[in-house]
Order: C-alpha cells, then sequence, then structure tokens
C-alpha cells in the first residue's frame, strides 16, 4: 500500500498488519500509536512525532527517522534491518527482543537506555552515546564504534568482534573475563603464558 500521510493526524490509532511501502509520514502525528504486525518497507518518518507510541512485531526496514520524536515509545520484536536514524530523540525508549542489524545510529543519544539483547551486527554506531547504557549480551559484531561512548556501559556477555573492540571508547566499561581478555588480544597483547 502506497499512501501519503504527510502531516497526517493518525494519533491514538491501532494499525494489525497492514503493509506500507514507500510511504511518506513526514510531520505526521502518530503521538500514541499502536502498530502489531505491520511492515513498513522504506518509508519516511521524518520530523514524525512517534512519541508514547507502542509496536509489537512490527518491521521498519530501510525506514528514514530524521529528527523523528521516538520518546516513551516502545519496540517489542520488531526489526529495523537497514533503517537510518538521525538526531533523533529518544530517551526515554523500550527496546525489546529488536533487530537493529545495518541500522545507521550514528551520533545517536541513547545514554542510560537498555539495550540488553539486542541485534546491532553490522551497524553503525559511530559517534553515538551510549554511556551506562544495559548492552549484556548484545549483538554487536561488524558494528562500527569509532568514537562511540561506552564509559560505564554494561558489556558483560555482549558480542564484539576484534575491529569494535578497537574501535569502541571502552575505558570505564564493565566487560567479562572473555571480553577483557579478547580486548587485550586485539590490542596486541599475549595472553597466556
Amino acid at each position: 500500500m502506497t499512501e501519503d500521510f504527510r502531516d497526517a493526524d493518525l494519533s491514538n490509532q491501532t494499525w494489525e498488519g497492514r503493509h506500507f511501502e514507500h510511504t511518506e509520514f513526514v510531520d505526521a502525528d502518530l503521538r500514541g500509536l499502536v502498530t502489531k504486525g505491520c511492515t513498513f518497507d522504506h518509508c519516511d518518518f521524518s520530523r514524525a512525532d512517534l512519541g508514547e507510541s507502542k509496536h509489537t512485531t512490527s518491521a521498519f526496514r530501510s525506514c528514514t527517522f530524521e529528527r523523528t520524536n521516538l520518546t516513551h515509545s516502545e519496540f517489542s520484536g520488531c526489526t529495523f534491518l537497514g533503517a537510518s536514524f538521525f538526531e533523533c530523540r529518544f530517551r526515554p525508549v523500550k527496546f525489546t527482543d529488536t533487530d537493529l542489524t545495518l541500522v545507521s545510529l550514528a551520533g545517536a543519544n541513547l545514554r542510560k537506555t537498555r539495550l540488553s539483547g539486542l541485534r546491532f551486527r553490522e551497524a553503525n554506531l559511530s559517534g553515538a552515546d551510549l554511556r551506562e547504557c544495559d548492552l549484556t549480551g548484545t549483538d554487536l559484531r561488524g558494528a562500527r564504534l569509532l568514537e562511540t561512548k561506552l564509559a560505564g556501559a554494561d558489556l558483560r556477555g555482549a558480542q564484539l568482534d576484534a575491529n569494535g573492540l578497537r574501535q569502541g571508547a571502552l575505558s570505564g566499561a564493565r566487560v567479562d573475563i572473555d571480553m577483557a581478555i579478547a580486548f587485550a588480544a586485539a590490542h596486541g597483547l599475549q595472553v597466556g603464558g
């Protein structure tokens, strides 16, 4: 379904199983929107207000979120494969069992957000503020972490490759022994006797 919802007031609606492709939600009021099993492919949510919205098993594939308000929104069992976020308002936001593979969150402020168990494979997190985040069990393999702020973040059980361990600003982050050894090896130390 291709539609144009620019500047539309769609607040407090409930959508189930709807499909949108190349749809414009630019400047739309989507506050309090509830989606269940919906699919959004290549949709534009620039400057939209998604505050206090709730999404369950919905897919936002290759969507654009530019200066979008996502405060107090919740995403459970969702996917954002290939989506891009630029200068969005997130805090507070809740993600549960959500796939953020190949997303661009460069420069995003997600400080103190619970991101445990999420999939950030091949995501661009360059310059993002992830300080004091709960990243336990998070899959960060292949993620770009250049200048990503991770001080105070809990990375126990997270999966990072050697490149991520070299790029991210991990000083002050909480890690388990396996990651500490991997960090040392990624920085050229010889571990063992």
